[in-house]
């Protein structure tokens, strides 16, 4: 088997940086073909990952060795392919790696012990995941949709500034977004599903709310859960909005979004669900406040659906689901 491991050397830290040259000498007592290929821009970890998954399809896994930016770009070159995606979390929220490897607490050193990286023994099992296609891209952990927006960009911006914050960049990023008023608005026709399975539409032009998180996967911004009980491989995408909130409403709410506990049971402001497809789009015409997978974008318009089984990915030994 041949390992691709897609590095971006701006992710993470030293110690990040320390640990994947320990991957390497291991795999020097491996039997299989190690090679690495450091990103040189953006949207270079898609063309190296789609070029290698052309030419060798399943002979190979692709391993990605950075944070949620590199996660995305090669998850969008491996859909609808035999070619493996493993996620070594190296940068600096992991917030999709949060999910499969099931803690908020990520420790690069556990991840890699426990796919025998470490000592060159390497094992893992591959199970398909869905993905959620927007405007024809793809999307593997959340999209969303207004004031988590704005929290995930102040935060990339200090994280990059401060490196040493790592996560907490995020909940610092919280004080400047909350300080302005949380009330936006956008045009929405979802495709729903209740709890027995029956299909219902969510319409409303426009919508009258604080944040909407559109969730194959449960964490981001850091580590808010929007969609705790969230299921990589149910066909169906979760979904977390929160009607428009005064700070000091806001400010009780947070804690419980953080842990995974805003639903109906705990705040009338907040409605969950699942759904399947849909269509958002801006009030005026101008560009959505919305981002996928930490990258925020322009559109004034998404379509989105899920796309189920869409993308072969790599967990550890011990997972299950």
């Amino acid at each position: 088997m041949k390992y691709i491991f897609i590095e971006n050397p701006i992710a993470g830290n030293k110690d990040k940086q320390l640990l994947f040259r320990q991957v390497q000498s291991a795999f020097r007592m491996n039997k299989d073909e190690m090679v690495i290929e450091e990103t040189k821009y953006h949207g270079h970890a898609k063309e190296i990952a789609a070029r290698y998954a052309a030419q060798y399809a399943d002979g190979c896994v692709i391993v990605s060795c950075g944070g949620d930016g590199t996660v995305h770009e090669i998850a969008n070159a491996l859909a609808h392919t035999p070619t493996p995606l493993m996620i070594l979390p190296f940068g600096t929220g992991n917030d999709f790696a949060k999910k499969i490897y099931k803690t908020k607490k990520i420790n690069p050193y556990n991840v890699v012990k426990a796919f025998g990286l470490h000592d060159g023994n390497v094992k893992y099992k591959i199970k398909p995941i869905d993905l959620i296609d927007y405007n024809g891209e793809k999307c593997i952990n959340i999209m969303s949709y207004g004031l988590d927006v704005k929290v995930e960009t102040i935060g990339r911006k200090i994280a990059g500034k401060i490196k040493f914050l790592g996560q907490k960049a995020y909940n610092i990023a919280i004080i400047p977004a909350i300080s302005k008023p949380m009330h936006y608005q956008i045009n929405i026709d979802i495709n729903c599903v209740d709890e027995n399975g029956n299909e219902y539409k969510l319409q409303k032009a426009p919508l009258d709310y604080a944040l909407l998180a559109i969730c194959n996967a449960s964490y981001y911004g850091g580590g808010f859960c929007p969609a705790p009980n969230s299921l990589l491989d149910d066909g169906l995408l979760d979904f977390a909005y929160v009607e428009p909130v005064s700070i000091a409403e806001a400010l009780p709410l947070l804690p419980k979004y953080n842990d995974g506990a805003v639903s109906e049971e705990t705040t009338k402001k907040a409605h969950t669900g699942y759904m399947t497809s849909g269509r958002v789009w801006s009030v005026d015409g101008g560009p959505l406040l919305g981002e996928c997978d930490g990258e925020n974008f322009n559109y004034s318009e998404v379509n989105f659906k899920v796309e189920k089984q869409a993308l072969n990915l790599c967990f550890t030994g011990d997972y299950d689901e």
